[in-house]
């Protein structure tokens, strides 16, 4: 489940398009984003003081299912940008998180082996 929030940035409907078509983009490549939540975040800064361009910042957080607790924070000069920058690199992001979980498995899987093989449980069950 995706969603989308403006904060201090008036909601725009091809804005909103483009983040779904870019997020999708993400989804496609990893399947199992489909069962997540995922929160994003499109922000405009002002400053107060100095007449300068306004900043836009792009959160990305997934809250809900296998990639719970990604989070990425992009900003840039321009909306799309910022856009760009989070989807490029929510990619990479995530591929680490995926590696992340299937190095934990292997070590899991090593340790009860190891386990196994010194309690001589190992040598029982490839014996049948």
């Amino acid at each position: 489940m995706q969603q989308i929030i403006f904060k201090n940035l008036k909601r725009s409907e091809p804005a909103r398009e483009v983040v779904k078509q870019r997020m999708q983009s993400i989804i496609d490549r990893f399947p199992a984003l489909k069962d997540c939540r995922i929160h994003t975040t499109l922000e405009m800064h002002n400053p107060a003081i100095r007449t300068r361009p306004g900043l836009f910042t792009v959160k990305f957080h997934v809250s809900q299912g296998r990639y719970r607790g990604v989070r990425l924070e992009k900003s840039g000069q321009n909306l799309f940008a910022a856009l760009a920058d989070v989807v490029d690199h929510a990619l990479e992001k995530l591929n680490r998180f995926g590696d992340r979980l299937r190095v934990k498995e292997r070590n899991r899987a090593r340790k009860i082996v190891a386990i196994a093989e010194s309690s001589g449980m190992y040598f029982k069950i490839n014996q049948f």
